[in-house]
């Protein structure tokens, strides 16, 4: 009997994406603005519980405009946590400004306090304060907020939170995405949440959203004639998009549940499984959403097993799993950027690897999963 494939991350709908994609046509709101955005967005801004919120076509899209609010213009230079996607340092591109990089911490696997304060002072001797820093919460474990706060706030550098892979996740009981100078979510079709693709921004105030939208919109002035005074982009998310956003919105909670219980089955599987560790949380002031589970296979384990043998062997029973992020620092594309920090991500993503997480994962699908580890170990 032909198994099933068991994919990393699937989309996940709750029943009533189709009702309100069904409004959308019905009410012939096909376009770049109607109630399914309206609703989409004060459904998150009451979860997140703080912030403005403007519905994008992307979180690319969301970090370009962060970036565009925060001053950022040709020629400036943006911190980066180099753990991440390559979604969170291209948009620096797009403005001419100066990607540098950034080392992992080994708790969070996210910006190093350290290497970020020692980026900041060495890039201000040089003449060239940085203009933002891009904090990510990587894999939905949020990074240590307080102490680049803290940097942030002596340097006075603005932040760019990173909250595409942490709809969910929260520090200290408050809500990722509400803990920087701008805060951004990605909505593709991997995440907790979906709306087939696209993103949200975060900001602090009505006036700085309304900003947002005026960029998202082409930067069409108010006249009776297209007027534009500033280069414009086609972010905007579609009403039908946001449809599938106001149906997922009523199952984020059972998603993240999900998720959480899929990390736990993980956690308890490889507990006694010498060389092998789940990332989780540091400590309880941390409450992470579990979007992928990722596991650290250390070279010199009991049972010689490889990240590459592991991943090969659960593609040979058509299950999905992937290396971690390829950090920044070591991609083609910037290989002459500056670079902070030691080896750290590096390690990570020699030993990493992301394991299936969706929350519609099947007991049956995770036992297939488990059997993979027992028959490498013998």
């Amino acid at each position: 009997m032909q198994k099933n494939k068991i994919w990393l991350s699937p989309p996940h709908m709750g029943g009533n994406e189709q009702q309100y994609i069904q409004e959308a046509f019905d009410t012939n709101w096909i376009a770049p603005i109607g109630p399914n955005i309206d609703f989409f967005e004060q459904s998150l801004e009451h979860y997140l519980g703080s912030g403005y919120v403007a519905a994008l076509n992307s979180g690319t899209a969301a970090i370009h405009l962060g970036l565009i609010l925060l001053g950022v213009q040709s020629g400036d230079t943006v911190l980066c946590q180099s753990m991440t996607f390559s979604a969170s340092a291209n948009p620096i591109l797009y403005q001419g400004a100066i990607p540098v990089f950034i080392d992992s911490e080994a708790e969070t696997w996210n910006l190093c306090p350290i290497a970020l304060e020692e980026a900041i002072i060495d890039q201000i001797k040089k003449g060239k304060k940085p203009k933002a820093i891009i904090a990510v919460h990587l894999y939905g474990i949020p990074y240590n907020i307080d102490a680049i706060r803290v940097l942030a706030d002596i340097y006075g550098i603005p932040i760019l939170e990173d909250s595409a892979e942490a709809l969910g996740s929260s520090y200290k009981g408050q809500k990722c995405g509400t803990f920087g100078d701008i805060g951004i979510f990605s909505f593709n079709g991997s995440k907790i949440i979906t709306t087939s693709g696209g993103g949200a921004i975060v900001t602090n105030s009505a006036a700085l959203k309304k900003k947002a939208i005026f960029y998202a919109t082409q930067s069409k002035e108010d006249a009776i004639h297209y007027e534009h005074s500033k280069i414009g982009y086609t972010y905007r998310m579609s009403n039908v998009c946001a449809g599938i956003g106001r149906g997922q919105m009523e199952v984020l909670e059972k998603h993240l549940e999900s998720r959480r219980r899929i990390h736990q089955f993980y956690a308890v599987f490889f507990e006694g499984i010498a060389g092998i560790t789940v990332h989780a949380v540091p400590d309880d002031r941390y409450f992470s959403n579990y979007w992928l589970t990722a596991i650290l296979i250390d070279p010199i384990n009991p049972y010689q097993m490889t990240r590459d043998q592991v991943m090969h062997a659960l593609t040979e029973e058509d299950i999905e799993s992937r290396p971690l992020w390829k950090p920044m620092h070591l991609q083609p594309l910037f290989k002459e950027n500056a670079y902070y920090g030691h080896a750290v991500a590096a390690t990570l993503f020699e030993q990493g690897l992301c394991l299936p997480s969706g929350s519609n994962l099947s007991d049956e699908a995770l036992n297939r999963i488990k059997g993979v580890f027992l028959q490498l170990m013998g």
